[in-house]
């Protein structure tokens, strides 16, 4: 989504853009190379070719949060690069001291086409995305059973089981939990529609660079509760009241419950929010595209 997106953007820019796994080897004036770790062949044989020509390398989060300790091809690709691009501030606290002038954040933007915004179900939470490890996708599983017997809290967990015991787990706690529907994977307008319905969204996630599904709620104006990592800070804000900690389903069940019979704790959210929108428009992140590329061609 974000190569088809700068994609996007560089040819309304007036630019000729290839999107490609790897490098063709065609005569290439910049490349612009997504992830660091699986993007490393592409950047050296382009280096290779054309030393005197820039490569733009966007971080990824597996790239800053995972595969920078492990995989010395990361570093490499950052030091062959003429420019890092990061996608929230905080990534930038993993940039290492002697790269760091080349590195600068472009926000992901959203431009919301869903249809007009319906009326909010009583208090619907939606989470979504894939059902695998690095997202802790089954914390708010744990957490419903610590709400009050009060609450009026309904789940919908949107995305694909990434292995079969995720997808039987998930189907299990359909018939366990009166709270909760895992729905699987459903279209991306079918997606923006149920979180454009919900009273907040849930990202629990143990690690990420900059989730996309966070933006598309600051532009939908929808509550975020979120897992207190540097990627989701970095989106929200440090003086964002929405944080747990990671894998902490008593304090994500207080939290959405104070969301819920607490409405100046849901307003100081959906302020917030609010104050978030004007980082992820469209006309923000094409200028930054225009202003990296135009000044290294």
């Amino acid at each position: 989504m974000t190569a088809l997106r700068w994609q996007g953007f560089l040819e309304k820019l007036g630019y000729l853009v290839e999107v490609t796994e790897s490098w063709s080897g065609d005569d290439t004036a910049v490349l612009i190379a997504l992830h660091a770790y699986r993007s490393h062949q592409s950047i050296v044989r382009f280096k290779e070719t054309y030393p005197n020509r820039p490569v733009v390398l966007i971080l990824t989060g597996t790239d800053l949060y995972r595969d920078m300790e492990n995989h010395r091809e990361v570093i490499q690709s950052m030091q062959l690069a003429d420019r890092l691009i990061v996608l929230q501030s905080s990534a930038l606290d993993l940039i290492p001291p002697s790269l760091l002038d080349k590195a600068q954040v472009i926000y992901q933007s959203v431009e919301i086409n869903a249809p007009s915004p319906t009326p909010k179900e009583d208090f619907l939470v939606s989470i979504i995305g894939h059902l695998r490890d690095e997202k802790d996708p089954f914390c708010i599983v744990r957490s419903l059973p610590l709400l009050p017997s009060d609450s009026k809290i309904q789940v919908r967990h949107l995305g694909q089981a990434m292995s079969a015991p995720m997808a039987e787990f998930a189907k299990q706690c359909n018939t366990t939990l009166d709270r909760y529907q895992w729905i699987g994977e459903v279209s991306h307008l079918n997606a923006l529609q149920i979180l454009s319905q919900s009273r907040l969204m849930v990202i629990s996630s143990r690690m990420e660079g900059g989730a996309h599904v966070v933006s598309e709620a600051i532009a939908l104006g929808i509550p975020v509760i979120a897992s207190d990592i540097p990627g989701n800070r970095g989106l929200l804000g440090d003086d964002y009241p929405g944080y747990f900690p990671v894998g902490d389903a008593k304090a994500l069940a207080d939290l959405l419950y104070r969301a819920e019979t607490m409405p100046t704790f849901y307003a100081s959210l959906q302020q917030q929010i609010d104050l978030r929108k004007e980082w992820i428009h469209p006309a923000r992140e094409k200028q930054s595209i225009q202003e990296l590329v135009s000044g290294l061609v």
